[in-house]
């Protein structure tokens, strides 16, 4: 019953840190139609710095706003200088990205080293909650809390404000959104902006819990590709949900089928690409 309990509070625990990841790279991947496989790096990026700050400061908070802003800062000029000009070329933008990704990742190996590394809990997160004869970690149970708060966040964001509608606007039906004379163009960065912040924001809090190495961002990439799939792209209650699902399946299939562990995170991916491709939330197309 512990070993349950508990590896479902990891699970939600992990799915709570992919959705920071996930929903920013749904709604890029939504919104304007790019794979941007840039993404995972961000997240690695954002680890580093919020590293780096954490060190020198002791401050967790600004460590996450450091690397949120720094990180949005390079993701968005990357975007305005890059990525604006080639939409509607999907072959452009996904090699565009892998030379991001490889480019990235190399600069972050020079600058900060082979060694792993790995951000302190910090003192008010520390400690463990105790449920009757089980023992939960303050700061997973954390990481729940705060996915729980961003998916309410998001969903109001999205439907719940003008920005939002227009964002659902230029999911359904860029053409009309711009037949209406509004800028499309800020919103998308404004979008592409905000995932790459969730992301960083990520990057922070995984820093605690997976650590940073050398070419970590190619683990952390398919996780996303595969809650996409399973959540719909563009869909931010798909993207929480996926994420969970995912967690799970991977948690589980590491412990307790460590050899087909791969087997049973991929094997959902292709079940629901076979037969419900838009996903589990998204939006058929016929």
């Amino acid at each position: 019953m512990y070993f349950w309990v508990f590896q479902s509070i990891n699970a939600i625990a992990f799915g709570s840190l992919l959705f920071m990841i996930a929903s920013g790279f749904s709604l890029i991947f939504g919104l304007m139609d790019i794979v941007n496989l840039t993404h995972a790096i961000f997240y690695m990026m954002g680890s580093y710095i919020g590293y780096t700050v954490f060190v020198h400061t002791g401050s967790f908070f600004l460590a996450i706003i450091t690397a949120g802003v720094v990180v949005s800062l390079i993701g968005g000029l990357k975007y305005r200088f890059f990525l604006q000009n080639l939409h509607g070329k999907p072959l452009n933008q996904v090699l565009l990205c892998l030379g991001f990704l490889f480019v990235f990742d190399d600069l972050l190996l020079i600058i900060f080293g082979g060694d792993s590394l790995i951000i302190d809990i910090p003192d008010m997160l520390r400690g463990a909650t105790t449920i009757g004869n089980i023992y939960f970690p303050n700061y997973r149970l954390f990481l729940i809390l705060m996915g729980l708060v961003l998916i309410i966040i998001l969903h109001f964001l999205i439907e719940k404000t003008k920005i939002g509608s227009l964002i659902r606007a230029g999911v359904d039906d860029e053409e009309m959104v711009r037949a209406m004379g509004i800028n499309i163009n800020r919103i998308f960065l404004l979008v592409y902006i905000l995932g790459i912040f969730l992301a960083a924001m990520g990057g922070v809090f995984g820093g605690v819990i997976l650590g940073m190495q050398p070419r970590m961002a190619f683990s952390v990439l398919p996780l996303a590709l595969v809650v996409v799939i399973i959540g719909g792209k563009g869909n931010i209650k798909g993207a929480y949900f996926g994420s969970i699902v995912v967690a799970f399946l991977d948690n589980f299939g590491r412990a307790l089928f460590p050899e087909l562990s791969y087997f049973t995170l991929f094997l959902p991916m292709v079940l629901i690409l076979t037969f419900k491709p838009e996903g589990l939330f998204g939006k058929s197309n016929s």
